[in-house]
């Protein structure tokens, strides 16, 4: 990713940026970045290779998932939902869900404290 590894988040503030060139695609590997730790929630990048993803769990949080490149499958309380670029799904505070990469993809998750 270059230069762009040396910018802390601050960096990005009041600046428009391209978020899926903010995160590098590696083989057999989640690569993740993160642009906004704060006590009201959290931004992170991710860009999963293909057949990758997360196991099921429950965070206490509600999350948005933006897919930025790519397709991705994420399941909710067992149930499939397959998202491509551009499209977005809220996953509840406490519901299980997982993410599944059948065919590499990148990502913007937002989670929200409550």
């Amino acid at each position: 990713m270059g230069e762009d590894d040396e910018e802390t988040t601050e960096s990005f503030y009041g600046k428009v940026v391209e978020l899926k060139a903010l995160v590098a695609y590696q083989d057999n590997s989640i690569v993740s970045r993160s642009l906004v730790d704060a006590d009201a929630g959290t931004i992170t990048l991710f860009a999963f290779d293909r057949n990758q993803g997360l196991s099921e769990h429950i965070t206490p949080y509600d999350a948005l998932v933006h897919i930025l490149d790519g397709e991705a499958e994420v399941i909710i309380s067992n149930k499939p939902h397959r998202l491509k670029e551009g499209e977005a799904l809220i996953i509840p505070a406490n519901e299980l869900h997982a993410l599944k990469a059948p065919t590499k993809f990148k990502m913007s998750l937002t989670m929200i404290k409550h």
